[in-house]
C-alpha cells in the first residue's frame, strides 16, 4: 500500500492516520470523560451533547463518501461488471455537484476507479482514501457526522456495525470505517454504543427522527435495549427531541426494513413515503399502515406532518427473489438529486414529485435496475459530510 502525505496531496492511506488517534481522542475526553458511553444508557453527561444535532441531507455538503464495491465481494454475485456503470454514472453525478471521497482498498484499486472517473470530474473534487473495505454500502458502515450549533464543528459518531444482524460474514473492515475517517480528519469520534446503520434513520436537521420498529427493535441488533433505552441514545447523540416510529420495511429488503427505502423527509415539515396501489402486492399492506401512522403524526409545535405519496416502481424479482426497489432510496447532493429508477411508468411521476420538491436541484434520473441485485440503491451507498 502507498503512501500519500496529507502535506502534498488530498489522498490518504490507513496507515497514515495510526499516529493521530490519540490527538482525536484527548479532544474528545476534554469534552466528556466517559463518551465511550458502552451498555449504560445512564452513564452518559447530557450537558455536551444539548448543542450538537445531525444536520439534514440537504444542508449543504463540504463532501460525499462512498466505498467502492470489490469483484470479490457479495453484494453482486455474478454481475459485478454489469453494476460498475452504475456505480461510474452515481460518481460522476456527485462528483459535478461536490467533492467526492472514495474509499478504496488500495493503489491499484485507486488507479483502475481513477481511469473510470478522472476524465469526467474536475480533479478537485476528487479524492481517494485508501480505507479498505468488504462490501460498498457505505451509509450503514461509513461515519455519522454531528455538527456542534455554534463553533459549526463536526464530530464522528461510530455506531457499531453487524451486517444487519448479523447476516453477513465478516464485516470486520466495514465496522472499522468510521474509526479510520476520523483519525485520518483529525475529527473527534464518539462512540455510542449500540449498534446502528445510516439507513435505518432519517432526521430533518430540526428536532425530529423517523425510524421503523422492524429494524430498530429486531433482537439481532440491541437484544438489551428496550425501546425506551434506543429513544434516549437516538435522543442523546443525534440532537433530536422526537423519534416518529413507523412499522414494517418493504419486501425483499435484507436491512429488516430500513427507513431510506419508505419515508424520507423532504423538508422540516414534509415527509415522501412510498405506496403500492395494488392491493395484492404484499408491500401494499404494509405501506397503506405506514401511511396511516405518518398521517397522525404531529410535530414538536404541534404542526401535522405533511405526507406526499411517492410510487412504488414495478416489482422486479431475480434468481426467484423479490429486489427491494424503491424510489424513496434517492440520495440528495447540493445541486442535484438522484432518483433510482426502473423502467416503469412511476419513473416520472417520482421525477415529478421530486422535482416540486427540490425545485433548485436537478433531478437526476439513473436507471437502478442492475443495481438493486445488491439489495439497495444511492441512499444505502452514499454518507454526507455536513459543512463544518
Amino acid at each position: 500500500m502507498s503512501k500519500h502525505s496529507r502535506a502534498s496531496s488530498k489522498f490518504a492511506d490507513v496507515d497514515d492516520a495510526q499516529g493521530t488517534r490519540s490527538a482525536a481522542e484527548e479532544r474528545i475526553e476534554i469534552r466528556d470523560e466517559s463518551v465511550h458511553l458502552g451498555d449504560d444508557v445512564q452513564r452518559h453527561n447530557s450537558r455536551i451533547w444539548e448543542s450538537f444535532y445531525m444536520p439534514a441531507e440537504w444542508e449543504r455538503h463540504e463532501a460525499t463518501w462512498i466505498s467502492w464495491p470489490h469483484r470479490d465481494g457479495i453484494s453482486f454475485p455474478g454481475r459485478y461488471n454489469e453494476v460498475i456503470p452504475t456505480f461510474v454514472e452515481m460518481a460522476r453525478a456527485i462528483g459535478t455537484s461536490e467533492i467526492l471521497r472514495i474509499n478504496v482498498r488500495d493503489a491499484a484499486q485507486e488507479a483502475e476507479v481513477k481511469k473510470l472517473l478522472g476524465a469526467h470530474l474536475p480533479p478537485e473534487h476528487l479524492e481517494f482514501y485508501h480505507i479498505p473495505t468488504q462490501e460498498p454500502w457505505c451509509r450503514d458502515h461509513g461515519p455519522i457526522f454531528v455538527r456542534e450549533e455554534k463553533t459549526k464543528e463536526l464530530t464522528i459518531l461510530d455506531f457499531r456495525y453487524n451486517a444487519w444482524g448479523e447476516k453477513y460474514q465478516s464485516f470486520d473492515a466495514d465496522d472499522k470505517v468510521p474509526s479510520i475517517i476520523a483519525d485520518l480528519l483529525h475529527l473527534p469520534r464518539v462512540e455510542p454504543g449500540i449498534v446502528l446503520e445510516g439507513g435505518s434513520i432519517d432526521v430533518n436537521g430540526a428536532g425530529t427522527l423517523l425510524t421503523t420498529e422492524s429494524c430498530l427493535l429486531n433482537p439481532n441488533r440491541n437484544p438489551t435495549f428496550s425501546k425506551e433505552d434506543l429513544e434516549k441514545v437516538l435522543k442523546q447523540f443525534l440532537g433530536v427531541s422526537q423519534i416518529l416510529w413507523l412499522g414494517d420495511g418493504i419486501e425483499g429488503d435484507d436491512t429488516d426494513g430500513h427507513i431510506d427505502d419508505i419515508t424520507r423527509f423532504v423538508n422540516e415539515d414534509t415527509v415522501v413515503t412510498a405506496v403500492e396501489k395494488n392491493s395484492a402486492d404484499p408491500n401494499h399492506a404494509l405501506l397503506e399502515e405506514n401511511l396511516k401512522r405518518l398521517r397522525t403524526m404531529r410535530l414538536p409545535n404541534g404542526s401535522p406532518l405533511k405526507v406526499i405519496e411517492l410510487p412504488m416502481p414495478p416489482r422486479i424479482e431475480r434468481e426467484g427473489q423479490r429486489l427491494p426497489a424503491s424510489h424513496a432510496n434517492f440520495y440528495i447532493t447540493n445541486h442535484s438529486v438522484l432518483l433510482p429508477t426502473f423502467g416503469g411508468a412511476s419513473d416520472q411521476v417520482a421525477k415529478s414529485i421530486l422535482a416540486d420538491l427540490f425545485p433548485t436541484r436537478t433531478i437526476v434520473q439513473i436507471d437502478c435496475r442492475e443495481l438493486i441485485w445488491g439489495l439497495g440503491a444511492f441512499h444505502c451507498l452514499t454518507q454526507q459530510m455536513p459543512v463544518s
